[in-house]
């Protein structure tokens, strides 16, 4: 290990990696604007990396499609959000698909897929991204908890400790109403001395 990285720095670099394929469906909606709804409804944990679309199924008033192949990545400083997706009644990897910019791309592509809500919760602020939870299929699951049983460490709680205001003066050199003074335990006597009414 270099001199230069601490133990903590190094274990917070402690990760893992594993390809998933991403599948999207193709929804028609009933929408006086929009025809078709685009939802990620599934990851293929260790897919390969391929070329252009492969559709996996179709019904009525649906497609399904392969669209592309993305790394999921876990990191020992962030395995609470993990511990906390696994143990949720519906193990989830969350899926962020993007709209095409330009009218040469695809419909539709995959941006980012992640287990950690807290991730998810960034993409789901900015309102642009389709972000949806797909369920966590059984060796991802158990891929995940390996890696916490490995690597999680219970962070101690430590409560804040409250400042006590009476301690402190006023600030800027305001003069406190008698009904203030209370928070501070002065006198509302000393204000009169003080120039206040």
């Amino acid at each position: 290990m270099s001199d230069h990285v601490s133990e903590t720095e190094a274990a917070s670099m402690i990760r893992d990696e594993l390809p998933v394929g991403i599948v999207a469906e193709k929804r028609r909606i009933d929408h006086p604007w929009q025809e078709f709804k685009w939802i990620p409804v599934a990851v293929v944990p260790g897919a390969g990396k391929h070329s252009g679309w492969v559709k996996t199924g179709e019904g009525e008033g649906y497609e399904q499609f392969l669209i592309g192949t993305l790394t999921v990545e876990i990191f020992r400083k962030e395995t609470e959000a993990y511990k906390v997706n696994l143990s949720s009644k519906r193990p989830s990897v969350y899926v962020v698909l993007r709209m095409a910019e330009e009218i040469e791309d695809p419909e539709i592509r995959a941006v980012f897929a992640t287990v950690s809500p807290y991730e998810a919760q960034d993409y789901l602020d900015t309102g642009d991204d389709i972000v949806e939870q797909v369920p966590m299929p059984d060796g991802m699951a158990a891929w995940l908890q390996n890696f916490i049983d490995q690597h999680h460490v219970d962070e101690p709680f430590k409560k804040r400790k409250r400042k006590d205001f009476k301690q402190e003066a006023p600030k800027f050199g305001k003069v406190l109403h008698p009904i203030e003074q209370r928070f501070y335990g002065r006198n509302p006597r000393d204000l009169v001395e003080e120039g206040g009414e």
